[in-house]
């Protein structure tokens, strides 16, 4: 591992991972109040809550576990936020579920997407670049960026579309919002980390050289 789980680089860094995670837990909460559709991860894990009986972030939790194992072939290392992305974004969606009122006018709903899909970007940038591991999914995106070269949009919007697939054919909600979601997912993660990770420590790109980190302001 490129660091220890518990050394002073890691306590300076996690306040920028604890106030990134449960950002995603109240971005979920607000995508299912909103009854316009969730992102395509969230519609496999309410279409598996509908089959099972579990609470949304319960079945998060649990499917984290196996999408970790998509990490080897990819060599994907774990961090301390692995650990925290599987559990904190699992408890505070359930904790914000609970209060978050539901969204009855068109309005309304459209300013709960909208406000998810920022969280979503600001979230992402904030626990991504402190670089103390990714959360299942995440870890499985960077890990087929850094593996094939392709631009972190490309890469999550593709799995984002694959996922929506297997989450609708399981009974999960997809509608107006759903697609704002999965077209703007990729785009605003990519922009969250090209904000917060100044270091280069998470986005790269092809060189002839190799893989080299992209300047957060995008310069070659």
């Amino acid at each position: 591992m490129r660091h220890r789980w518990f050394s002073r680089s890691v306590v300076r860094r996690l306040p920028k991972l604890l106030l990134g995670l449960p950002m995603f837990g109240l971005a979920i909460a607000l995508m299912a109040e909103s009854q316009l559709g969730l992102s395509p991860w969230e519609t496999l894990h309410q279409g598996v809550a509908r089959q099972s009986g579990l609470e949304l972030g319960t079945v998060s939790i649990l499917l984290g576990i196996p999408i970790l194992l998509l990490w080897v072939p990819l060599r994907v290392p774990p961090g301390i936020g692995t650990v925290l992305n599987v559990i904190v974004i699992g408890v505070t969606t359930n904790l914000a579920l609970a209060f978050v009122p539901t969204a009855t006018e068109l309005p309304g709903q459209l300013l709960y997407e909208m406000a998810a899909l920022g969280m979503v970007g600001l979230g992402s940038g904030l626990y991504l670049s402190a670089d103390l591991g990714p959360g299942p999914r995440d870890g499985l995106m960077t890990g087929l960026h850094h593996r094939t070269g392709w631009r972190i949009a490309y890469v999550r919007t593709g799995i984002e579309l694959s996922v929506l697939a297997f989450g609708f054919a399981l009974g999960g909600t997809v509608g107006l919002g759903t697609v704002i979601l999965a077209l703007g997912q990729g785009a605003v993660v990519e922009l969250g980390l090209r904000a917060f990770d100044r270091d280069g420590r998470v986005i790269r790109r092809p060189t002839a050289a190799g893989m080299d980190p992209i300047p957060a302001d995008g310069a070659a």
